[in-house]
């Protein structure tokens, strides 16, 4: 018996097979694309706000820092932000004009304003509080007077940046005196790790890489690891041993390319205690100050303040170190807990000192020096709380 093959109907059945295949193709095609959309949507998902809190924002600072601030300056350019600013009940009109006039910029990353004269309501949840309000030397005090002043804003705000701030909040000082302001605070905040509490120095390190930079010829990105070490101002020291400058693509430690022994702290013929560029750095925000004929010399340390933070929650690049004003542990023989400014690495929101320098014996005078200076601040600033 003969078999009659219909050969139509075996092409229909390959036919079938392969419209079955491409359709479970399309399937997994479809199923890895739904998977890499979804995945792709956590990448673009936008952050969750910071909230940064801003002590004294109707300040020259104040003022400065904010917009700087809402940009993406200081925590980038994809953080979203939420503002609380805080000054007190008599500026209220002047929080409610910056409040509008940061609303009226627009910024994308400003997601919400606060601004209050209440603390309680300021320091809620903050993740990053900005102290800069506080009195300073224009108001006549003497020395005391402006301690004790000062002394009574910070103790006042610890307890309740204690209680209201989030668990893991930044805290940065930068109302003279600094160092010991940042103490007081911890003082009465006991709870805030003693590492979340900082203190600005970051404005004279960056004053002396551009005094390098515009000795040297060459762009201040090209300078790195100043050292400022001590307290903001009176015997703080800067020391240029250990920083280095690219020039042509080579780098080279700064003191083999500034050899005037008049300018540069390397060269102290008798243990000279004072050079111009010592002194241009204590000095040089006083200068602006009075070319200006303003209190503080607000663009550059509202920028100081905004590096400081930057630095501080990002990280600062391999090889290179910052200035901080942070708790003593110990190191290069400084006494501790006390708010001393050393050179910090910081990787993942934590800062640590730059260990193992060489110290030279000027540089040793000069920061103790400094601590002795801190030490007999703090005995001053604890007379006021008596």
């Amino acid at each position: 018996m003969e078999l009659i093959i219909d050969l139509s109907v075996f092409r229909k059945i390959k036919y079938l097979e392969l419209l079955h295949k491409g359709h479970i193709v399309l399937v997994y095609i479809a199923l890895y694309w739904w998977l890499i959309r979804y995945i792709w949507s956590f990448f673009k998902r936008e952050k969750e706000p910071m909230k940064v809190l801003v002590k004294g924002a109707t300040g020259q600072i104040g003022y400065a820092i904010v917009p700087m601030i809402a940009r993406g300056i200081m925590l980038g350019p994809d953080q979203p932000v939420i503002l609380h600013l805080l000054d007190t009940e008599q500026t209220n009109e002047a929080l409610n004009s910056l409040k509008m006039e940061l609303l009226g910029s627009a910024f994308p990353l400003l997601k919400q304003v606060v601004a209050t004269s209440d603390n309680v309501e300021a320091c809620k949840d903050v993740n990053i509080a900005i102290m800069i309000a506080g009195y300073s030397r224009k108001d006549g005090l003497d020395t005391k007077d402006l301690m004790s002043k000062n002394v009574s804003i910070y103790k006042d705000v610890a307890s309740v940046l204690e209680q209201h701030a989030a668990a893991d909040c930044k805290v940065l000082v930068v109302t003279n005196p600094a160092n010991t302001n940042a103490l007081i605070l911890k003082q009465f905040a006991p709870s805030i790790p003693e590492e979340n509490i900082t203190c600005l120095t970051r404005l004279d390190h960056n004053i002396a890489l551009s005094l390098i930079a515009e000795k040297v010829k060459v762009p201040v990105s090209n300078v790195k690891n100043i050292i400022i070490w001590g307290n903001h101002y009176a015997n703080q020291y800067p020391d240029i041993n250990h920083a280095t400058v690219t020039i042509k693509n080579e780098e080279k430690p700064v003191k083999e390319c500034i050899p005037d022994d008049h300018w540069s702290p390397f060269f102290f013929v008798c243990h000279r205690l004072k050079t111009e560029f010592i002194t241009n750095v204590q000095q040089r925000g006083a200068a602006w100050n009075r070319s200006q004929k303003a209190t503080n010399s607000a663009l550059s340390c509202a920028s100081a303040a905004c590096d400081h933070i930057h630095d501080w929650v990002y990280g600062t690049p391999k090889g290179k170190w910052v200035s901080m004003g942070v708790y003593s542990d110990g190191s290069y023989g400084i006494p501790k807990d006390i708010i001393y400014s050393f050179p910090v690495k910081c990787e993942k929101g934590k800062w640590s000192i730059v260990q193992g320098l060489t110290i030279d014996a000027l540089t040793r005078e000069k920061m103790d020096l400094a601590a002795k200076d801190l030490e007999e601040e703090i005995s001053m600033a604890k007379s006021c709380l008596d």
